[in-house]
C-alpha cells in the first residue's frame, strides 16, 4: 500500500517522561502528540506493546495480543476513581532517564492490584457492564491469556514447560476447571487488559484527531513462554512430550554479530497446520494490531519467504538452515480477510530476489537505513544511498536496533564511511544526525522516520537496543526538559522544506 508523503518520530511509550519510573498512556503521551503536531510530524512509530518477560524486550512478550500493564497510567486510574491521589503519594524517586524495570514492575503491580480490588467492590453497574462487554468482544484471546498469566504467577514466574502437567498441557475440561479455581486472579488480568486497551483507545483517538497516525510493530515470531504457544501448541514445532521447541529462530552471522549470528530462541511455526485452518491465528493477530495502530511494520519480513531454522538445543545461530516459509499464501489470506494491507516490510538483512518479489507483489514499502548507506567503497551499488531510493519505501536515520546517529559517528563509522558522508553531502560533518535527517527528509521516499534520540543529537548512551546482546537495553527515557529543546522548531522547518508537513506545502525561501 502506498502512503502519502509524510514524516514522524520513533519513540516507544516506555521512553516517555513520567513520575512512575516508566512512560505510560497518561499526560506525557498526550503532550508528545502535541509535540509531534508542533514539529509538523504526522506519524508516531512505536515498538510492540505486549507485556514483556525477558530482558525487558518488547520483542519477547507474554502474548501477541495483550497490552503491557506497565503502560497503564496510574494518574488516569486516580482520575477514574479506581485509585485515590493518596495511593500514589508513595511513588519512589525513580530515575528520570532510565527504566529500572524490577522496581517499576513491583510498584505498578501493587497499584494495579489495589485498583482491581476497588473495581470489584465499588464499580457501579455501568462500569461492570462496560468491562464485561469488552471482555466478550476480545474473548478469542483474552481468556487464554488471563488464565496463562494467572498460572504463571502461581508457579512463581516459571516457564510453562516447568509447570505441572495438568497446567502445562491441560485438556479442555482441565482448562475450564482451572478458570474456576483461579477465577479472581484471571479476572484481575482481564481487568488490566481492559484498562490498557481503554486508555490506548483514548490516546489513539486524540492523536488521530490531531492528524497523527500510529505505526505499530509486529514481530514475526512469538516467545515460547507465551500464552500464544501454551494455548495453541499445535501451531508450533514443539516436542509433544515436553513442549520444548524442536527448532528455534534467529539469523546467521550478520552485521550485528558476525561471529555467532543472533540466536533468538523463538519457536518456529508449523506453517502446514496454520495453512490448514486458513491462517486464522495470524489473521486475528493482524486484525487486533490494526485496531490499535494505523499502519504496522512487520519485523523480519524475510522470514515469510524463508526463515533460518536452528536446532532447539543449539548455543549459537551459526549451524542453521534456510527453510521455505508460507510466502504469498499468507498475504493472500490477509487480503481476503482484511483488504489492502497498511504494512511496512522490514526487509533488512540477507535479502534475496524472492523476498523482494514477495514484498513488491503486495505493494509493500520496504525500509532504508541511512547509517547503512556509507562505507569504505563510495562507488559500490548500495541501495541504502538516497539516490537509489524508490518512492514506496520508509527511510530511517537508524532504527531501534541501531546506535544513535551521533553514537554511530563517534564509535562505529569507519574513516572510509566518514569520508564517504563528507563527500556525499559536500561539506564537513559537524552534526551527523542533522545531516542524515536532511538526507532522509529530502529523499523521494514516501515516509521518513527519525528516532527521538537523533532529533536531540544524543550519543551512544541513549541507544535503545543492540541485537544479539542480552540485558542493559530497552531502558532509555526522554526527559521533559529535552522535549523543550529547540530541535522541535528545526525539525518543523526541515519538514516544511521537504514537503512532508501535514499541510503538504513546501516552505518558500
Amino acid at each position: 500500500m502506498r502512503f502519502p508523503r509524510a514524516s514522524g518520530i520513533l519513540l516507544h511509550p516506555t521512553s516517555l517522561p513520567g513520575r512512575y519510573g516508566i512512560g505510560d498512556l497518561g499526560d506525557s503521551a498526550y503532550r508528545f502528540v502535541d509535540y509531534l503536531v508542533s514539529a509538523e510530524q504526522s506519524l508516531w512509530q512505536i515498538l510492540p506493546l505486549g507485556p514483556t518477560i525477558i530482558y525487558d524486550s518488547p520483542y519477547q512478550t507474554l502474548s501477541a495480543f495483550a497490552g503491557n500493564p506497565n503502560l497503564i497510567s496510574l494518574d488516569k486510574l486516580a482520575a477514574n476513581g479506581w485509585l485515590e491521589p493518596r495511593d500514589l503519594a508513595d511513588a519512589p524517586a525513580f530515575p528520570e532517564q532510565v527504566v529500572r524495570y524490577g522496581d517499576v514492575i513491583a510498584y505498578h503491580e501493587q497499584k494495579l492490584d489495589l485498583a482491581f480490588e476497588r473495581f470489584r467492590t465499588r464499580a457501579d453497574p455501568s462500569a461492570k457492564a462496560a468491562f464485561e462487554a469488552w471482555c466478550a468482544r476480545n474473548s478469542a484471546w483474552l481468556h487464554d491469556f488471563a488464565l496463562f498469566a494467572a498460572l504463571k504467577a502461581r508457579h512463581g514466574g516459571a516457564e510453562w514447560t516447568k509447570w505441572s502437567r495438568e497446567t502445562a498441557q491441560p485438556s479442555p475440561a482441565q482448562r475450564e476447571a482451572l478458570r474456576k479455581e483461579y477465577r479472581v486472579q484471571v479476572e484481575s488480568h482481564m481487568f488490566r487488559q481492559w484498562l490498557f486497551y481503554t486508555q490506548w483507545a483514548e490516546l489513539k483517538a486524540y492523536a488521530n484527531s490531531k492528524g497523527v497516525q500510529f505505526i505499530g510493530d509486529i514481530p514475526i515470531f512469538v516467545s515460547h513462554d507465551s500464552a500464544d504457544v501454551w494455548a495453541n501448541p499445535h501451531l508450533f514445532q514443539l516436542d509433544p512430550s515436553t513442549g520444548a521447541p524442536k527448532v528455534v529462530a534467529g539469523v546467521p552471522p550478520d552485521f550485528f554479530n558476525p561471529t555467532d549470528g543472533q540466536l533468538w530462541g523463538n519457536p518456529h511455526y508449523d506453517w502446514q497446520a496454520m495453512e490448514a485452518d486458513g491462517y486464522a491465528w495470524w489473521i486475528a493477530r493482524l486484525r487486533t494490531t490494526l485496531e490499535v495502530v494505523d499502519r504496522v511494520r512487520i519485523d523480519h519480513f524475510r522470514g515469510f519467504e524463508a526463515y533460518w531454522e536452528i536446532p532447539g538445543n543449539a548455543n549459537t545461530a551459526r549451524n542453521g538452515r534456510w527453510v521455505k516459509g508460507p510466502d504469498a499464501k499468507l498475504f493472500e489470506a490477509f487480503e481476503r480477510a482484511l483488504g489492502k494491507l497498511p504494512i511496512i516490510a522490514e526487509d533488512l538483512g540477507i535479502i534475496t530476489p524472492e523476498v523482494i518479489a514477495l514484498r513488491d507483489r503486495f505493494d509493500l514499502p520496504g525500509m532504508k537505513v541511512l547509517q547503512f548507506a556509507f562505507g569504505d567503497d563510495p562507488y559500490s551499488v548500495n541501495t541504502f544511498l538516497p539516490h537509489f531510493y524508490v518512492q514506496n519505501c520508509v527511510v530511517y536515520t537508524g532504527t531501534h536496533d541501531n546506535n544513535t546517529t551521533v553514537g554511530w559517528w563517534r564509535t562505529e563509522a569507519t574513516e572510509g564511511a566518514r569520508r564517504h558522508l563528507r563527500d556525499y553531502i559536500g561539506h564537513d560533518v559537524q552534526e551527523p544526525h542533522w545531516d542524515l535527517i536532511r538526507l532522509g527528509m529530502n529523499s523521494v521516499a514516501d515516509t521518513f522516520i527519525v528516532p527521538m534520540q537523533d532529533v536531540l543529537g544524543l550519543d551512544e548512551s541513549a541507544r535503545m537496543n543492540k541485537p544479539g546482546y542480552k540485558g542493559g537495553y530497552w531502558s532509555w527515557r526522554v526527559t521533559e526538559r529535552q522535549l523543550e529543546d529547540r530541535a522541535r522548531e528545526r525539525l518543523a522547518r526541515q519538514t516544511r522544506l521537504s514537503a512532508r508537513s501535514p499541510s503538504g506545502r513546501a516552505a518558500q525561501g
